[in-house]
Order: C-alpha cells, then structure tokens, then sequence
C-alpha cells in the first residue's frame, strides 16, 4: 500500500490532529509573514505619498535588492528542514542543532558580502538595464541605505528557523510585529521629516527597513538567549569555531533551495523591469498589485513553512504515513485559501488599490485603471501560486530540492517571462500580457510540484538526513 492510500485510510482522528498542529504551527508563521510584508508594503504606501514617480523608483530599487536577497534567503532556510529531521530522529537533540544554527549565521556573513557589494552599484545596474535615468537615480538612493538591511535580516531568518523547529514560533510574531510598528514611525520620521528631522525622501524608506531589521535580530537573539526552552541550546558558545562538515550540508541542501527562490522571485522581479520599460504608470500600478499579491501569499508561505517542519519531524521519525497527513493537510489548506483571496481581488479591486494610492485624484486614473485590470489576472493565478508554494515546502520537508529547482527554472523563465515579454511587446497585450505570462509560468510549476509529490513514496521510505 503506497503512503497515498495509507493516508487516506487513516483514522478521522489523525487527520483532525495533524489540521490542528499545522494551523498551531503555521498560523503564527502567517502573521509573522503578513508582519514582514507589511513593512515592504507600507515602504511603498508611503512613497505613493511622494508621488508616483518616487512609487516607481521605489518599486524598481525593492525589485532590485530582492533580487540577490532572495538568494541567499533559500541558503538560510536549509536550516529548517535540517533542524525538523534532526528533531524527528531525535526529540531532545541539542548539538546538532547548534551546529547548524552556528553555520547558518556564518552563511549569513559569507551571503551578505557580495549582496552588499552588488547593491551598492544598483544605479549603475539599473541603467544597464535600460531604465529611465531619473528613476534609476532615486533607485540607486534607496538602495545604498536599504542595502544594510540584509545581514540582520538574514540573522532574523536562522534564528526564527530554530524556534520554529521546536514549534515555538510565536515570538517571531510579537518581534516582526513591534518591528513593523517602528518602521512605520522611522519612515515617518526620516522620508518625511519629522521629529526634528530633515526630510531624506526615498533614502528615509530604505534607513527605516534598515534599522527595522537591526531590531529584528536584535529581539530574536534576546529571545534565544534568555527563554528558557532555548536557553539550554547555547547557540553562540563557541560561535567562532568552524564546522565545515554542516556547512557544506546546509550548502548542499540550500543551494536548489536558493535556486528555487531566486527563479521565482527574480521572474516578478523581471516583470517590474519590463513594465518599467512600458511606461511609469504601467510600473506604479504593477507595484500596487504585485504588492496586494504578496500580502494573500503570506498564507501559503506560512503554510510552506510549517509544511517543511511538520513533514520533516514525520520524514525523520521514519512515519511515511504522519509525512502524508502533513503535506496534503497543508496543500488543501492553502489552495483553498487563494481561491478566496482570488474572489476577493475580482470583486472590490478598487478598495484594495486606494489603500496604496487616492482612486479619487484624477491625476492617479490611469494608475488606478491598469491595477483593476493586473488584479483581475493576478486573481487567476492565486491558486497556482498557493499550489506551488505549498507543493515545495511538502518537497523540502523531504530534503527534495534538486528536481524543483528544475521545475522552477522551466516554468517560470522557460515559460511565464519569455511568453509575457511576447505578449507584451510582439502581440501589444502591454502589462496585461506580462501578467498573463506569470499566471502560465506558476500553473507549470505547480503542476509539476504536485506531480512530484503523489509519486513521492521512494522519497518518504529514504534514510532520513545524516
């Protein structure tokens, strides 16, 4: 009998106990999610305030630095898949998991680097890229202060990988919520000037998310240092001391991890720059409703992220059956939840955009008009990207990386750029077809996730990780 069919006939009870663990684990996750959306999203809300010149720049600088960003964000999130099967084989294991906290936060510094040194030429990438001079300009501004960001951000990610591991993960939620609390008050302070402040404009936006993200490790490490459940782990003793059998683990791991992200994100990345080469308003409004989209996929990343917990304690306890509750629990979970979000952004489009940008000021009408036209495409796609989102951390739960790095990089610049930047420019769909292109590219991918997943049985039955 496959792990599939055992599943399925598993007790009524079972599977009401695995629905309750995974909300417990991954609603926390959700918000910590929404939390850390919410200090990009209001980034951006306070720029359209400036004007949406100043939206636009902001939106290509963001685009820019999650670029690399997101690179080195799939290399710090091997640390979880590694910690849960460790948990899994061995409930109260404490050197290992040190071990890998420890070489995480040595892959942060060795990531941050070269992030750094990249992002300080932002300006001069844009304008190889063919941007608008201007935009570039106040791109490259907003960089050189948001770039500073990436280590402790970073930082923040392996740490909250080792709570969540021990499904704790609730204080990531109260410090990414008093993070975005501040970031709030430091935009208005330093974009605006306030408090004595001179105003610093766009700079002001990328000097906040900085010392937001400072805060954020900050609270983390405080948290890790005095609880109790992690006390007793002593994750910085000896924190100079290499180990470079787990390093190489976590880069054997987090390398397709990286690759899957970096495929993803850099295709709506991508999606920016063309729009960019449109028109402005074409890229204030693709902002919006990338944006928008980003806050409804905070749910399946949370889902994503508890999927690969609550799968890799199963996959490291040897119980192929607890590993097919867990991914499917998941899966139904976060489709489901798209779906609605996707009803949502067909039906009251114009109240989701005036949370970014006045729908009444008539200088904003075309801004408005081609973000009611994105969400009602980006609608069509929510359920692919829940799909997909879910279908790979089910994967990762598994320590099965490799091959979706490989469904990532066909469907989504195999097909969804190549076939948006057609429809755009060869066929004149403009920003509708960029957007048509993203929904195809995610359909194939999550198509192929899920199909790697029901034929999953050899993977579950595997030695877990050493």
């Amino acid at each position: 009998m496959s792990a599939i069919e055992a599943g399925a006939r598993a007790p009524a009870h079972l599977w009401r106990s695995e629905i309750k663990a995974t909300i417990a684990l991954a609603w926390p996750m959700v918000l910590t999610n929404l939390g850390q959306t919410a200090m990009t999203a209001t980034d951006v809300m306070m720029m359209g305030r400036l004007g949406p010149e100043t939206l636009a720049a902001g939106a290509l600088g963001s685009n820019l630095y999650f670029m690399p960003l997101i690179f080195g964000l799939g290399l710090m999130l091997a640390t979880s898949p590694m910690m849960a099967t460790e948990l899994g084989r061995k409930r109260h294991s404490v050197r290992d998991l040190r071990r890998t906290v420890r070489q995480g936060l040595w892959l942060a510094v060795f990531a941050a680097v070269p992030i750094w040194l990249f992002l300080w030429h932002g300006e001069e990438v844009l304008l190889a890229m063919g941007q608008e001079p201007a935009l570039a300009h106040q791109a490259g501004i907003y960089l050189r202060w948001l770039q500073w960001a990436v280590l402790p951000f970073y930082g923040y990610i392996v740490l909250r990988s080792f709570i969540s591991a021990l499904e704790r993960p609730g204080w990531a939620l109260v410090i990414v919520f008093v993070a975005v609390s501040c970031n709030v008050l430091f935009n208005w302070v330093f974009m605006f000037g306030n408090l004595g402040v001179k105003p610093m404009g766009i700079a002001g936006s990328g000097l906040a998310t900085t010392l937001s993200s400072v805060l954020m490790f900050a609270g983390m490490v405080a948290v890790v240092l005095t609880e109790r459940k992690f006390r007793r782990y002593r994750l910085f003793g000896r924190f100079w001391r290499s180990d470079w059998p787990r390093l190489r683990a976590l880069l054997r791991l987090g390398l397709p991890i990286a690759g899957i992200l970096a495929f993803e994100v850099t295709v709506f990345n991508f999606s920016a720059l063309l729009m960019g080469l449109i028109d402005a308003d074409s890229l204030a409004a693709h902002a919006i409703a990338i944006q928008l989209c980003s806050i409804s996929f905070m749910v399946p990343l949370g889902l994503n992220q508890a999927v690969t917990v609550r799968v890799g304690l199963a996959f490291g306890g040897r119980n192929a059956d607890g590993v097919s509750r867990a991914g499917w629990t998941s899966y139904v979970l976060g489709v489901s939840f798209m779906a609605l979000t996707g009803l949502v952004m067909i039906t009251v489009p114009r109240l989701l955009i005036g949370a970014f940008i006045d729908v009444d000021n008539p200088a904003n009408a075309r801004v408005v008009g081609l973000a009611v036209s994105f969400l009602v495409f980006a609608a069509l796609f929510q359920i692919f990207d829940g799909a997909q989102a879910v279908a790979a951390g089910m994967l990762r739960g598994l320590h099965d990386t490799k091959v979706p790095m490989i469904y990532a990089a066909v469907g989504y610049w195999g097909v969804g750029l190549p076939l948006g930047a057609l429809l755009a420019f060869h066929f004149g769909f403009a920003g509708a077809g960029i957007w048509i292109g993203l929904a195809a590219g995610l359909a194939v991918v999550a198509a192929l996730l899920l199909l790697r997943w029901t034929r999953r049985d050899r993977l579950a039955s595997m030695p877990a990780f050493g």
